[in-house]
């Protein structure tokens, strides 16, 4: 079994056209939002080993807050900044197969496309409202955790993840 965990960064500044995106950091509210997420990661007993993670500053803001939880390795991929969902899947189809929990760390709308594009038609009703809420809205720092019946991650197909748990920042 494969654990897929997707991660919003947190809230960050306003884009300004007249600054670099790449470069937005987070707001003190993204700050704790990340840091609230990443404590009810740590008190769930998540435990991704690897995070892939955008090199924008937002998103390394957010990883950074997350690392500080558990004990992970962060692999920072330029190929996620602003990436639409084929490409991140791509990268976690290429991720090393002896990672059972893997963590993507990325953008909008990307990140919420493929989260809806891998999880499947929900079996049971709390798997129903968590699909629900994570259709409705994909905010910042919001996290979807998605279990597959794969041995390696390459095996991975849209449609077959089951929605093990969908949490925002306002939920905790």
């Amino acid at each position: 079994m494969k654990r897929l965990y997707l991660l919003r960064h947190a809230k960050a500044v306003p884009s300004d056209p007249q600054a670099d995106d790449h470069a937005r950091e987070l707001t003190v509210r993204g700050m704790h939002d990340a840091s609230a997420i990443a404590r009810y990661i740590h008190k769930s007993g998540f435990e991704p080993r690897l995070l892939l993670a955008s090199t924008s500053a937002r998103t390394r803001q957010t990883a950074e807050l997350v690392l500080r939880e558990i004990e992970a390795t962060a692999d920072y991929r330029e190929g996620l900044y602003l990436a639409e969902a084929g490409k991140i899947l791509g990268l976690i189809q290429a991720a090393p197969q002896s990672i059972s929990d893997l963590m993507v760390i990325g953008h909008n709308p990307g990140l919420e496309e493929l989260a809806t594009m891998l999880a499947r038609e929900p079996v049971r009703r709390k798997e129903r409202a968590r699909r629900d809420v994570l259709e409705e809205k994909f905010p910042t720092a919001a996290l979807a955790v998605l279990d597959f019946d794969i041995a390696k991650w390459r095996e991975i197909n849209l449609g077959e993840g089951k929605l093990a748990d969908f949490v925002r920042p306002k939920d905790l």
